[in-house]
C-alpha cells in the first residue's frame, strides 16, 4: 500500500477496486437493459412507435334538419365562429408572440398575458367550458400536451370579428378561425316538448355511439333529437393518417372515407296548432290560480292527432324549457333549475306521466259492459248519490260496508232510471259502481268484474305503449289481483273493481293512452299508431321514406299481434289481417314494422278471462272475440250526449262542429298534495281531463288535455279542447283559402 502511494498515487488501492467495481455494474445493467429493450422487447415497441405514428381522425358530418308538415324550420344548423391557435405555427420570436397575443386580445376581449397556470387549471381546463384563462396560459397548456393541435382560445365570436381575423392571419401566424355548426331551435320554448335538444356524448356511452368524438360530437339527450339520433345524426368521415413526433400531420395512410351527413326529417306537428294549444292550455293554467291562489303547482298535456292517419298534429307538455339555451353547452345552473322544480319541465307528461284516468276511463267499461250482456243499454239503475258496499277481501270474508259517492251525491245523484246513454253522458259513478263490480238486487253475478275490465282497457291500448317516436314512454297500469298480491302483497277487494271501473284506484295512464282510446272509439274500432314522423328526406329534399299510416289492429276483428322477442318474429293470430305491412319484427327507429324490444303485446282484442284471470280454453285454444260494432257506435252516441246535453254540454254550446267526448275528473293523494295540505277526507284534489274528436260523424281532429290539479275536466280541461277543435278549423279554413296544403 505504501509503495503504492510512494509512487505518487494519493488513493488507497481499495478504493479504486470499488470504484471500477460500481462502473462495472453500472454499465452492465445499462447493457442488459438495452439487450433486453432493443433484442428481447425489440418487436413490441416498434410496434408501439408504429402505432404512435398512425392518428385516426374522424372529419365532423352534418346533422339533419327537422321541419314541421308546413315546411316550418324547428332545428338546423347555424355557423358559430371560434378563435383558434396552434402552437407549433407561432413565431420563435418571444416578442412577437406576445404581440400576437396583444392584437388577438383586442379584438376578442380576452386577457393576452397570465401567469403560469396551476395543476389544477391545466387538469381541468377544457376549451370555451372552463374558467376564461388568458391566451398565454391557453398555449401553454396546449403546447405541453400536443402542439400541432389547434387549441380553441374563444368560442362564437361575431362574424364580423371573425371575418376580420381571417383577413389579418397573415399578420397573426399561428391563429386561426373555426367554423362550427351548432344546433339552433326557430321555435325554441314552443316546440321543445316534441324536439328535445343536443349533449355531449355521455360519459360512459362511448360504445352506444360508435364512430363519435367525445367532448365534440353531440347526441339528442330528448325528444325526436334522441329518438331518431341514427337518422338525423349521419356519420363522421374517416382518416388514417401519420404524425411525426410533436403530433404534426405527415400525409394520408389510406383513402380517406368523407363524412355522411344526416337525413331530414318532415314531422307530421303543425307549428300554428301548437301554438294555439299551448296558449289554450297555458290561458286556462293562468285562470285557474287566479281562481285557486291555494294551487301552487300545475302542470298539463295537449294533444291534438289526426284519427284517421294517427299524425300527431300538436303535442304540449306544460311546463317546458328553452332547448336554445343548451345549443353550446348545458349550464348547470339552468339544468339544475330545471330539476329542482316540482312540476318537472325537463319530464314529457304527454308521454310519460302515469296518472289516474278518471271517467274518461269509462269508455274501457262501457265497451266491456254492452260486449259482454252485463247489461242492455236500456236497462236501468238507481243512482241516489250514495250507495253502500259489503267490502271483503276472500270469498268467505263477513266484510264491513263501505260508502260509494256519484259525483252528483250532494244533489242526491242521477235518480231511479239511469240508463247507460244517461250513465255515460251524464258520467254517473255509480252506474259504473254497479255494473262494473255489481250490485244486488240490480246488476247480479259480480258485474263485468276486474279480469274482463283489463281486457278491455287493453283493447283500447291502455298497459301497452303507444310506438310513439319519442323516448321515455311509459305504459301505464291495469291492475288485477295478481299484480296487487306480489305488488302490494294484499288481496284484491270488491271496493277494489268498483274504484278501478271508473279509472281510479290503481288505474294508471298516459295522455297519449287516453288520447288513442278515444280515436280508437272515434274510428270505429280502428287503432291508428301514433306519429310524429311524415317523412324522412336527403340533404337535397328527396323523399326516401314516406309516411304511411299504420293501423295496429281494429278491435271489431279478431285481430292480436303478438311479438316474440326472443327472436324478433311477430305472428298475427287473426281472422281478417289488418293494414299491417308485414308479420317480420323489425329493430328500428322508424319503420312500418315493430319494434319488438319495446313492444312485446302491439295491438288487442277481447281474450275472454275466467274468474281467476285464466285464459277461457275451446278444444285446448284460448278463446278470442271482437267488440261488436253496434257496441261502439252505441259508445259514440253517449260521447256526443256528453256535449249535448251531458257533463261538457255548457262548455261547448253553441259551437258550430257537431263533436263529441268524454270529461274526467281524477282524485288523487299525492307526495306534492300532501306536502301542501290538500288530502282533506272525503275533499281530495282532482286532476282535470277531457277527450274529444271532430266532426261527430267524420272524425278530422281527436284532442286530449290534462291539467294536474286543474279541479274538474268539465271546467278547465273541456275548454282548452274547444279553443284547440276551432284553431285547427280555422286554419283549415285558412289554407283552403289560400290553397295550402293545410292540415
Amino acid at each position: 500500500m505504501k509503495l503504492f502511494q510512494s509512487q505518487g498515487n494519493p488513493i488507497p488501492t481499495w478504493r479504486l477496486v470499488v470504484i471500477f467495481g460500481v462502473i462495472a455494474l453500472v454499465f452492465s445493467f445499462y447493457a442488459f437493459r438495452l439487450f433486453g429493450l432493443q433484442i428481447i422487447e425489440g418487436g413490441r415497441y416498434q410496434e408501439y412507435a408504429l402505432e404512435n405514428r398512425h392518428v385516426t381522425v374522424m372529419d365532423p358530418t352534418t346533422r339533419g334538419i327537422i321541419y314541421d308538415r308546413n315546411n316550418i324550420v324547428l332545428a338546423r344548423n347555424v355557423a358559430s365562429y371560434n378563435v383558434m391557435i396552434t402552437p407549433a405555427y407561432l413565431p420563435n420570436d418571444p416578442g412577437a408572440v406576445q404581440n400576437i397575443y396583444r392584437e388577438l386580445a383586442a379584438l376578442i376581449n380576452v386577457p393576452s398575458v397570465g401567469p403560469e397556470p396551476s395543476q389544477d387549471q391545466v387538469k381541468n381546463f377544457t376549451p370555451c367550458i372552463s374558467e376564461q384563462l388568458a391566451i398565454s396560459q391557453i398555449v401553454f397548456i396546449q403546447d405541453t400536451n400536443s402542439p400541432y393541435d389547434p387549441v380553441r382560445i374563444k368560442c362564437n365570436i361575431d362574424q364580423k370579428t371573425a371575418l376580420t381575423i381571417r383577413e389579418r392571419q397573415i399578420d397573426l401566424p399561428g391563429v386561426s378561425v373555426e367554423i362550427e355548426p351548432i344546433r339552433e331551435y326557430p321555435t325554441g320554448g314552443l316546440s321543445t316538448e316534441v324536439i328535445g335538444f343536443l349533449g355531449p356524448v355521455p360519459a360512459g356511452a362511448e360504445n352506444q355511439y360508435p364512430g363519435l368524438v367525445p367532448n365534440r360530437d353531440k347526441v339528442g339527450y330528448a325528444g325526436i333529437e334522441q329518438y331518431l339520433q341514427d337518422i338525423l345524426g349521419g356519420q363522421n368521415g374517416r382518416r388514417e393518417i401519420e404524425v411525426d413526433v410533436a403530433g404534426q400531420e405527415l400525409g394520408n395512410l389510406d383513402v380517406p372515407i368523407a363524412p355522411v351527413p344526416g337525413n331530414n326529417v318532415r314531422l307530421t306537428i303543425d307549428t300554428r296548432l301548437q301554438n294555439a294549444a299551448k296558449a289554450a292550455l297555458k290561458g286556462e293554467l293562468d285562470y285557474l290560480h287566479a281562481e285557486s291562489p291555494n294551487i301552487k303547482e300545475s302542470n298539463g298535456v295537449v294533444i291534438a292527432m289526426d284519427p284517421r292517419s294517427g299524425e300527431i298534429l300538436a303535442l304540449v307538455s306544460w311546463p317546458t324549457y328553452e332547448n336554445n339555451r343548451m345549443a353550446r353547452i348545458i349550464p348547470s345552473y339552468y339544468y339544475e333549475q330545471l330539476t329542482r322544480d316540482p312540476n318537472r319541465p325537463l319530464f314529457n307528461h304527454a308521454i310519460s306521466a302515469e296518472i289516474a284516468p278518471g271517467s274518461v276511463f269509462k269508455l274501457s267499461a262501457s265497451l266491456g259492459i254492452l260486449n259482454e250482456g252485463v247489461v242492455t243499454p236500456e236497462k236501468t239503475v238507481d243512482d241516489p248519490g250514495k250507495i253502500f258496499l259489503t267490502e271483503k277481501y276472500y270469498e268467505n270474508d263477513p266484510g264491513k260496508p263501505r260508502p260509494y259517492y256519484c259525483w252528483a251525491w250532494r244533489t242526491g245523484g242521477h235518480g231511479k232510471n239511469v240508463d247507460f246513454l244517461t250513465g255515460f253522458s251524464q258520467s254517473c259513478d255509480v252506474y259504473f259502481y254497479k255494473v262494473g263490480g255489481g250490485y244486488p238486487g240490480q246488476v247480479e253475478n259480480g258485474g263485468l268484474g276486474i279480469w274482463r275490465l283489463g281486457e278491455y282497457a287493453k283493447a283500447l291500448g291502455y298497459s301497452l305503449y303507444s310506438g310513439i317516436q319519442l323516448p321515455g314512454e311509459q305504459d301505464g297500469l291495469i291492475p288485477d289481483p295478481d299484480w296487487k298480491r306480489l305488488t302490494i302483497g294484499e288481496n284484491w277487494s270488491t271496493g277494489d273493481t268498483y274504484i278501478s271501473t271508473i279509472g281510479q284506484g290503481y288505474v294508471l295512464a298516459t295522455p297519449i293512452q287516453v288520447l288513442r282510446s278515444i280515436q280508437t272509439v272515434a274510428m270505429d274500432g280502428k287503432m291508428m299508431r301514433p306519429t310524429l314522423v311524415k317523412e324522412i328526406l336527403d340533404q337535397e329534399g328527396h323523399v326516401i321514406k314516406p309516411f304511411e299510416p299504420q293501423m295496429v289492429c281494429d278491435i271489431t276483428k279478431q285481430c292480436k299481434l303478438r311479438c316474440d322477442t326472443s327472436t324478433d318474429k311477430c305472428t298475427i293470430d287473426t281472422l281478417n289481417l289488418c293494414d299491417l305491412q308485414t308479420s317480420q319484427c323489425k329493430k328500428g327507429t322508424f319503420d312500418d314494422t315493430i319494434d319488438t324490444s319495446h313492444y312485446p303485446f302491439y295491438g288487442n282484442v277481447i281474450q275472454p278471462l275466467d274468474d281467476n284471470g285464466d285464459p277461457i280454453l275451446q278444444n285446448n285454444v284460448p278463446v278470442t272475440k271482437p267488440i261488436s260494432p253496434w257496441v261502439v257506435q252505441l259508445v259514440k252516441e253517449g260521447m256526443r250526449k256528453v256535449v249535448v246535453d251531458g257533463t261538457a254540454a255548457k262548455e261547448f254550446e253553441g259551437m258550430e262542429i257537431n263533436t263529441a267526448g268524454k270529461t274526467g275528473t281524477a282524485e288523487y293523494c299525492d307526495d306534492l298534495a300532501r306536502t301542501q295540505n290538500l288530502c282533506q277526507p272525503g275533499n281530495w284534489p282532482a286532476h282535470a281531463w277531457y277527450a274529444g274528436y271532430a266532426p261527430y260523424d267524420n272524425p278530422e281532429i281527436a284532442i286530449v288535455a290534462f291539467v294536474y290539479h286543474g279541479t274538474e275536466g268539465s271546467v278547465v280541461a273541456a275548454p282548452v279542447v274547444r279553443k284547440v277543435m276551432e284553431a285547427y278549423f280555422e286554419l283549415k279554413s285558412i289554407d283552403k283559402g289560400s290553397g295550402g296544403a293545410g292540415q
